[in-house]
This record gives C-alpha cells, sequence and structure tokens, in this order.
C-alpha cells in the first residue's frame, strides 16, 4: 500500500494545507460565535420603528391634552413591538435561527422584563406625571432592555440601548417642554440611525 508523502523533517506544510487549515478555523469560530449570538435583529425593522415614531412626535405635539399624547405614543409602542416581531422572525427563519430556543430565547429573557417594568410604570404614574418624567423612563428603560438583550447579539445592539440610556438621562434634566423632541430624537433618530447600521451590517 502506498504511504502517504508528508514533508521530510524541518520542512514546513505545504502553504495551502496551511491555508486551509486557517480557513477551517476561522469558520469554525465564526460558526460558534453564531452559535451564542443572536443575530436575527432586523435592523430594517428598527428603521420603520423610528420613521413611524417621526410621524409620532409630529401628531404627539399636536395634541391639545396629556391623555391624546399619550394614547398616541402607546398606540405607536404597540405597532413598533408588531413591526419588529414580525420583521425578525422573518429574518430568523431565513438565517435558521430559532426564536423560542438558544440565543432568540436569552435574547428575548432579557430584554422583556424591562419592557414589562415600563408598562407597569406608566400606568402606575399617568395621567399625573410630566412627560419629562414618562420620557426620561422610557428612554432609560427601554435602553436598558436593549443592552441586556444585546448581551446575546451583534456588538453593537448593546451599544444602541446605552445609548437610549444616555437620552433618558437628558431627558430627565431638560425641561417638560423639550419631551416630544426627546422622543423624536430618542426612539425616532436613534432607531433610524443604529437600524441602517444592522440592516447594512448584517443582512437586513
Amino acid at each position: 500500500m502506498t504511504q502517504p508523502r508528508t514533508a521530510p523533517p524541518g520542512q514546513a506544510e505545504p502553504p495551502a494545507l496551511h491555508d486551509r487549515a486557517l480557513d477551517n478555523l476561522t469558520y469554525i469560530r465564526q460558526a460558534m460565535e453564531r452559535a451564542g449570538s443572536f443575530t436575527a435583529v432586523s435592523g430594517v425593522g428598527i428603521v420603520a420603528i423610528g420613521l413611524i415614531d417621526i410621524g409620532a412626535a409630529w401628531l404627539a405635539a399636536r395634541q391639545a391634552t396629556a391623555n391624546g399624547w399619550l394614547s398616541i405614543w402607546l398606540g405607536t409602542a404597540a405597532m413598533a413591538v408588531v413591526i419588529e416581531l414580525t420583521l425578525t422572525s422573518r429574518k430568523a427563519r431565513a438565517m435558521g435561527q430559532p426564536m423560542v430556543s438558544g440565543p432568540g430565547r436569552k435574547f428575548a429573557l432579557a430584554f422583556t422584563p424591562t419592557l414589562l417594568a415600563g408598562a407597569i410604570l406608566t400606568a402606575a404614574l399617568t395621567p399625573a406625571a410630566p412627560r419629562d418624567l414618562l420620557v426620561g423612563t422610557w428612554l432609560l428603560l427601554y435602553g436598558a432592555g436593549v443592552t441586556a438583550g444585546g448581551a446575546f447579539s451583534v456588538p453593537v445592539v448593546p451599544v444602541m440601548g446605552v445609548s437610549f440610556m444616555a437620552a433618558g438621562v437628558v431627558a430627565l434634566l431638560l425641561p417638560a417642554t423639550a419631551a416630544n423632541w426627546m422622543m423624536l430624537a430618542g426612539f425616532g433618530a436613534l432607531h433610524i440611525v443604529f437600524g441602517a447600521f444592522i440592516a447594512r451590517r448584517y443582512g437586513g
């Protein structure tokens, strides 16, 4: 039987074999990273939410009552949840990433509690709470949820979360008259900027 040829002692292996080994290691490393991260967050969905929020800010600024202002933003929040869940589910199916197990489940478990806390605090604070307190609370808790969920997602997601938290701090420092502008800057502009980056860098 013919024995496989090996390089003489002291002689390096052929470059082609070395290159293939590096390619295999790179593939394995990337596969492990994908297995540990939920990369199906929809950047397109985040951009869509930002655009809707800009329209909501325009409508909310024209409301004569606090209840009218609040209704606009609560309705917008419900729309945002539906949009992002729908587009993220579609992207996850296309990528072969399950939504209910593995990194997707960890992302949801880390992200959801702060949203629930925001809903409970909104019910407890309204209608007496000033708008700056509401907006600061929304931005801070949303940012905290995104940061926590981002630990199981692509690196830009935690950065997005911290940016929302910073916007929340600014909203609490500014007078109540700036509340709607902070909603526009936070939930509108930040969503568009980070969503566009995610869509371009991570395939939608």
